[in-house]
């Protein structure tokens, strides 16, 4: 799968300097709030894989197109456009939340915006998207479905065969592995021969390719080009983003098992670092991007303040949303 290269757009640039900032600031407020107590539950940070997000959302036709993510979700739902109050209030388990503070971090979806939903069994929400793609031959939504998944569930069963009946019946899916190294707290290279995953894809018969996920813009093109191929019946694509997280694989990840110096090499390729450069390179001013970083950190503690004034879920609503 070969995409073109082009000079990046400022504004496009700074449009995903504005998704990553969120969903950064959104994460080290919850980190916060889940030390304290605010936000219980098991939490699941996606610091340092915000290009990913950024960049894939900024090539769907959303909420016609949808994403089904895995449980390290928060990323995807607020590149898609979920609103960043009720994102907060459903990590609080509040009543405003997105869910009604029913789902918390690793169940939230937020369909209005395509988000359709978290999976905490790995790999399980590919074969949901293949079939969501293939509605949309019956629909006539003219629908593109992602599967998002990280690298570890790649040696899933339930995601073969979802990269075989995609492949078979040309469904419109695109899968994007997020690849950040880690299969919870293991390597990828010490569970499979091979850790180009992309590969596996000329199994199946479609194509596949490896991309600097941290890089928005890089994402924003794959995808895109996957996208347009998927809608015009051509059929799925495999993209493998390559990224580091940085932060444990949950919070109070004490990451032992990181080599040392490794972090900081995550740290430096980190993609906001990166986009602010680039940005810098491209002549844009200081002042802009101070503005442009400091008002979405002030959206974003707004929301967590507003989140924390609405009331809890109330549990004797429980079996509500249960039965039609």
């Amino acid at each position: 799968m070969h995409v073109e290269a082009h000079e990046p757009d400022t504004e496009q640039l700074l449009a995903h300097l504005r998704s990553m900032v969120r969903i950064r600031e959104f994460e080290s407020e919850i980190h916060r709030l889940r030390r304290e107590g605010t936000v219980v539950g098991s939490v699941h940070l996606c610091s340092g894989q915000e290009a990913i997000y950024a960049g894939a959302a900024a090539a769907l036709d959303l909420p016609r197109d949808l994403v089904f993510p895995t449980y390290r979700g928060h990323g995807w739902a607020l590149a898609c456009g979920a609103p960043l109050v009720g994102m907060f209030a459903e990590l609080m388990g509040r009543a405003t939340g997105v869910n009604g503070g029913r789902g918390g971090s690793a169940y939230l979806s937020v369909p209005e915006v395509g988000m359709m939903g978290e999976n905490s069994i790995v790999g399980a929400g590919a074969p949901i998207a293949v079939g969501a793609a293939l509605a949309s031959r019956y629909d006539g939504s003219g629908r593109v479905t992602v599967a998002a998944f990280g690298d570890g569930a790649v040696n899933q069963g339930s995601v073969h065969e979802a990269f075989n009946f995609a492949a078979v019946m040309k469904a419109p899916v695109v899968f994007i592995v997020e690849n950040n190294h880690w299969s919870e707290l293991t390597p990828i290279t010490a569970t499979t021969t091979s850790d180009r995953l992309f590969k596996r894809a000329s199994s199946y018969g479609m194509p596949g390719v490896r991309i600097d996920g941290n890089d928005p813009e890089i994402v924003r093109r794959t995808v895109d080009h996957a996208v347009r191929n998927a809608r015009a019946g051509e059929g799925p694509a495999l993209i493998e983003a390559m990224t580091d997280r940085i932060v444990g694989h949950y919070i109070g990840d004490a990451q032992l098992y990181r080599a040392e110096g490794e972090l900081d090499r995550a740290l430096a390729a980190e993609p906001i670092g990166r986009i602010i450069a680039e940005l810098h390179r491209n002549g844009v001013a200081e002042a802009l991007i101070n503005d442009t970083v400091d008002q979405v950190t002030a959206s974003v503690q707004r929301a967590s303040e507003r989140a924390q004034s609405a009331p809890l879920a109330d549990p004797s609503t429980v079996l509500e949303h249960l039965y039609a």
